[in-house]
């Protein structure tokens, strides 16, 4: 693994900001679904989810708040630390990178997998659906430049 001196490419500081920015957004937007599930305080209503599985959105807002804020907010932070932490390594798929690399392309999977699940369930309801799609394309192409590749190659 390079040391933390190493120099961070471009890219990845792009993949860490934008990282940063969702899960800091959905920090936000997480609390104000599930301390109001009625939906008023981001002015949605529960109407809007006839014929999902949720009747209000607490659930929806739990869901949000770790997997889209919590866990990209984790990810941010390992992305510039690099922490040789043994938990996280031990689920790493890709072994020949240090474990951060793995959990970068995971929040784009995450981010992909709530926003077309959201989609199904809703229909087009909001200019922001197309934008978070965009979001976690760019941060799973960003994840896999080779500069950010090399730079949590292990040695």
């Amino acid at each position: 693994m390079k040391g933390r001196s190493a120099r961070r490419p471009f890219t990845l500081w792009l993949l860490i900001i934008l990282t940063l920015l969702i899960g800091i957004s959905a920090l936000i937007s997480g609390p104000m679904l599930f301390l109001e599930p009625s939906g008023s305080l981001v002015q949605w209503s529960v109407e809007d989810l006839e014929g999902t599985p949720f009747s209000d959105y607490l659930i929806p807002g739990i869901i949000l708040f770790v997997f889209i804020g919590i866990y990209p907010v984790f990810v941010g932070y390992s992305l510039i630390r690099k922490p040789a932490w043994r938990w996280p390594d031990a689920i790493n798929p890709a072994k020949e990178q240090h474990w951060a690399w793995a959990a970068s392309s995971s929040v784009g999977i995450i981010m992909l997998i709530w926003i077309i699940v959201e989609t199904v369930l809703l229909g087009f309801i909001s200019f922001l659906q197309p934008v978070i799609a965009v979001w976690a394309v760019l941060i799973l192409l960003l994840a896999f430049l080779p500069g950010v590749r090399r730079y949590f190659r292990r040695a």
